[in-house]
């Protein structure tokens, strides 16, 4: 197995702190500047994959790497994200959730439009109630299903 978060020792190296089962460290290539990356110390490519320990550390984490970040980088705001699956662009195979500090003027995402932050480009008609209602029923009906 070969993976950039598990075997590149330069990536150790920015290692910012970790707890028992995750870590934490900046990425390559960040948004904004202290955009971190969370991991668990454990290869899983998603969340599914992980213990309830793991999810919780990995959360834990989240939450102190924020205090920092607002004292190190003054941040408003975060954009807190994982992409699950190579067509949802997840590009290293193993679970990371990116911590993005916001601040004001910064050069970021500058709105937050979900449909274009999901590569969902152009503006849409909100759906009528009566398809929503549809469509949780349709989702509904396979939380019975194994």
């Amino acid at each position: 197995m070969e993976c950039v978060f598990c075997d590149n020792p330069l990536i150790k190296e920015r290692k910012i702190t970790e707890n028992n089962l995750a870590w934490a460290f900046p990425t390559n290539i960040p948004i904004t500047s202290g955009h971190t990356l969370i991991v668990p110390k454990r290869h899983v490519k998603n969340i599914a994959d992980m213990t309830i320990e793991e999810r919780v550390a990995i959360f834990d984490l989240a939450e102190i790497i924020k205090e920092v970040l607002r004292k190190a980088f003054g941040a408003k705001g975060f954009n807190i994200a994982w992409n699950e699956g190579k067509i949802a662009g997840q590009s290293v195979s193993h679970f990371h959730l990116h911590i993005v500090p916001r601040t004001e003027g910064d050069t970021g995402i500058l709105e937050y439009e979900p449909r274009e932050f999901l590569y969902r480009p152009g503006s849409r008609e909100a759906s009528p109630e009566a398809e929503l209602r549809g469509v949780a029923q349709q989702i509904k009906s396979f939380l019975q299903r194994p």
